[in-house]
């Protein structure tokens, strides 16, 4: 009798997990549902429609460090699929990744659809079969394996691959529950912050290639490129900042201080040593007009208007108080943050099902034999940059070798290895 696998989630860790199972047991009948009427609808939205598929990060020492959940984890995970693989897998079926400056991956063709028409490609040579706007309302344990009830139906099946992506209310997890799971709980982890009522707003659009980021009463602290936008700050420090605070600035009901230091190569102490230099070399010259760091201009104007300095006043003439309030806004200047922002459609959380009860070498429940979890389900988020996909292709991938070789065994009862 033919074995069947259901994937939950028609997103990319389930896809991907469909199409190898499919591929590597030809025998094994794979079906998704999904319970939306659009397919990997964050690979198309990922990256600005790119598709950042991939990073640049071939080292799994280095690799799992990009991960602030999760990481002994996907230290053994890795072991079985990782970017290499990634990179292989897709090249061997026409896609090409090129990898940018800041190590982030993307298809030549720079369109998230590429990588998108490859997954259909791939479901349709090894028939896989699916079913949209169904959703799973109960998963339930029986003799012949696990019955999947939706809206419109109830089937039996031999296995199970849940790869519904992560929720943001606790009680979602509610059906995970009942198969006896744990649930960490989950918060937001990539967001942008909010910064009401601050003139730094005003800049909206600026962007700085290198900025220091952090949390006041905290270890939390990044460095990298920020953008000021209309409602606070962007871009991959804060991202990153966002990932690894997760559970604490939730705790904070994300009402908290940030400290950027607009010159990180700078701490306070050595540009205030370095600033007569500067005063000197540029005596002559109107502050507004000469900018010696690099800065941006307008966010340059910003700071000598937040520290009370004219922009027509010279170098020479500037006030040594008000050049002291310089330093301080350059290299720590405070932010109050109240509140947070999705970034973009790239909805991520923190928390899912509890890492001890999955095996990382199979992706299968401890608990529940039969049945496995691959993507954001589980309580594994990776910081921005390719790393949340990453993380899904290796656990689709580790699922579908699983199953397959489970479904290859008789009697179907010696599947729990």
């Amino acid at each position: 009798m033919q074995k069947k696998l259901v994937v939950i989630g028609g997103g990319a860790a389930g896809f991907f997990c469909a199409v190898n199972a499919a591929r590597m047991n030809p025998d094994l009948r794979v079906t998704i549902f999904e319970k939306s009427t659009k397919l990997l609808a964050k690979v198309k939205v990922s990256g600005g429609g790119r598709c950042n598929t991939t990073h640049a990060c071939f080292e799994i020492p280095e690799l799992t460090k990009k991960y602030p959940r999760g990481q002994n984890f996907i230290k053994k995970a890795f072991h079985w699929f990782n970017t290499n693989d990634t990179i292989q897998w897709f090249l061997e079926r026409g896609v090409e990744l090129k990898t940018e400056s800041d190590g982030r991956m993307f298809p030549v063709s720079n369109d998230s659809q590429t990588i998108i028409n490859c997954l259909l490609r791939e479901a349709e040579k090894y028939n896989v079969e699916i079913i949209m706007q169904s959703e799973v309302k109960n998963l339930r344990s029986c003799e012949n394996g696990f019955e999947i009830q939706t809206q419109n139906s109830k089937l039996i099946t031999n296995y199970v691959c849940i790869a519904s992506g992560g929720y943001p209310k606790s009680a979602m997890f509610d059906w995970l529950r009942k198969l006896g799971h744990s649930i960490e709980e989950p918060v937001p982890s990539l967001f942008t912050f909010n910064i009401p009522g601050n003139k730094i707003t005003e800049l909206m659009g600026v962007s700085v290639e290198k900025a220091g980021v952090k949390v006041v009463g905290s270890k939390l602290a990044e460095e990298g490129p920020l953008l000021i936008t209309h409602w606070g700050m962007s871009g991959p420090a804060i991202l990153r900042l966002s990932a690894w605070g997760a559970r604490q600035l939730a705790e904070r009901n994300y009402h908290f201080t940030i400290l950027i230091n607009w010159l990180p190569d700078y701490k306070e102490q050595d540009l205030r040593s370095d600033w007569q230099s500067f005063r000197e070399e540029y005596a002559s010259q109107k502050t507004g007009n000469k900018n010696p760091f690099g800065l941006p201009g307008r966010l340059w104007l910003y700071l000598l208007s937040c520290s009370d300095i004219q922009a027509d006043i010279r170098w020479a003439d500037m006030p040594s108080k008000a050049q002291n309030k310089l330093i301080k806004n350059i290299t720590a200047q405070e932010f109050s943050v109240a509140g947070k922002t999705t970034f973009k459609e790239e909805f991520v959380t923190c928390g899912g099902i509890k890492l001890t009860e999955i095996d990382p070498n199979t992706m299968q429940s401890k608990i529940q034999p039969g049945i496995f979890f691959a993507g954001e389900v589980m309580d594994v988020d990776g910081v921005t940059g390719g790393f949340n996909f990453q993380h899904a292709w290796t656990s689709g991938w580790i699922t579908a070798k699983a199953v397959s070789e489970a479904a290859s065994i008789t009697p179907l009862a010696s599947h729990n290895q």
